[in-house]
């Protein structure tokens, strides 16, 4: 209506050309500016921002709401699952029960407890059998390291180069010094493999002279089983020669103090 009436104005004023153009284009300006405002208001009016929001927000709680209840459902399951586990196991479970048949792969923590006193006492007894004929070892001269030389080296250990008296005094100094670090948990796997070479000798010897005594059913006629010792003794500087010495021990200390695995990590 705006555009007609300005150009019926323009027909019948004596304004020239270029003015009634230049005011129909700033009638059309205001006409489009007045229209896009009614529209907005009127989308306003017929929308309004309360009910909008409302409809978002009950769209968006709706499943919050119904799913708190299953939530908490299924926590209460687990609680109480994690409950009858615990109550399940005791201490007659773990004993009869699948891990029975467990094998620890890992020997850290309460694991390596055992390794404290069979590491310390299989350590000590080397001391013990590396003293021959007094305190220390390669008492030479005495009645029982010369024993040594006459029952057990001359017969059985003849092949070796050298003197005989050397072989035997290393023999004893490897289970003395070697059984002090090993009881003390110092260079544990070098002193493991000096001591698991004289037990090796050792049992050599033993089936040399006694055989298998009937081994493993066999009855030992004189109840001295030989060369079971040695052996048992050689298993254990192999498993410590492989493990390492374990807790409560020198060498432990000394790795935690130069180890860079944890920098590293």
């Amino acid at each position: 209506k705006a555009i007609l009436a300005t150009c019926s104005a323009g027909q019948q004023s004596t304004m020239t050309k270029p003015t009634s153009l230049i005011l129909s284009l700033i009638a059309l300006t205001a006409s489009n500016n007045a229209v896009s405002a009614f529209t907005t208001s009127s989308t306003t009016k017929l929308v309004p921002k309360s009910l909008s929001f409302t409809t978002t927000k009950s769209s968006f709680t709706a499943p919050s709401v119904a799913s708190v209840p299953q939530k908490s459902t299924n926590a209460n399951f687990m609680s109480s699952t994690d409950e009858g586990e615990t109550k399940k196991e005791t201490t007659w479970d773990r004993i009869t029960g699948p891990k029975l048949f467990k094998t620890v792969t890992n020997w850290n923590g309460i694991h390596s407890v055992p390794l404290v006193p069979l590491r310390i006492l299989t350590g000590l007894l080397m001391i013990h059998h590396g003293s021959e004929g007094g305190f220390g070892p390669a008492n030479v001269g005495t009645p029982e390291f010369q024993g040594f030389m006459d029952y057990i080296m001359t017969p059985y250990f003849g092949f070796l180069p050298g003197p005989l008296e050397f072989w035997a005094a290393l023999h004893d100094y490897a289970e003395f010094i070697g059984g002090i670090c090993f009881t003390l948990g110092f260079l544990t796997r070098p002193a493991a493999l000096s001591l698991l070479i004289t037990m090796s000798s050792a049992v050599y010897f033993h089936l040399s002279s006694t055989g298998l005594q009937g081994f493993p059913f066999g009855h030992v006629s004189n109840y001295s089983y030989d060369f079971e010792e040695p052996l048992l003794y050689a298993l254990i500087f192999l498993m410590f020669w492989f493990n390492g010495a374990g807790p409560l021990s020198v060498d432990s200390i000394i790795y935690s103090q130069i180890s860079q695995e944890d920098e590293e990590k």
